[in-house]
């Protein structure tokens, strides 16, 4: 049976020289290997090609019979370690509480056990007629959220 730490030793010299790293990996009980890998200056389909090569060439088929697919971290899909929320520092995300709660806002930082975001509010000033822009900043730690995304905007 192949094991994660069998993938993470065949691959671990190729994302260190990318400078990416291992979102996921995923080994189902009849061999299905899903592995997710992201990088900072991206990770294109080339990548991913070298990878899926890299671990063929590791790999028996006469021993385990495998099948294997290697992709980038979607852009649509909730963070799942923390190196994405350090990647997108100063981007705009939503993230949804373990109380059903969305906040949307400006991932503003990222500490080992949780990050901050800044949310841009219209709200009512004492002494003022009108409403006003004011940041509230809302930190989280890790477990205290279901899930963070970056939010996709098209100019």
């Amino acid at each position: 049976m192949i094991s994660n730490k069998d993938i993470q030793d065949i691959i671990e010299s190729f994302i260190e020289e990318k400078n990416a790293f291992i979102v996921e990996i995923k080994i189902s009980s009849s061999n299905k290997i899903n592995i997710e890998i992201d990088s900072n200056d991206g990770f294109s389909i080339t990548d991913c090609v070298e990878v899926s090569r890299l671990i063929e060439s590791k790999l028996d088929r006469d021993k385990d019979d495998f099948e294997l697919e290697v992709a980038s971290a979607g852009l649509s899909e909730p963070f799942k370690v923390i190196q994405q929320y350090r990647k997108n520092l100063g981007e705009e995300v939503e993230t949804l509480t373990n109380e059903g709660i969305k906040i949307k806002g400006i991932l503003s930082s990222v500490t080992d056990d949780g990050f901050e975001i800044e949310e841009l509010k219209m709200v009512k000033v004492e002494g003022k007629k009108k409403k006003q822009n004011v940041v509230e900043k809302h930190s989280f730690l890790f477990d205290q959220v279901k899930a963070t995304k970056i939010i996709i905007k098209f100019k």
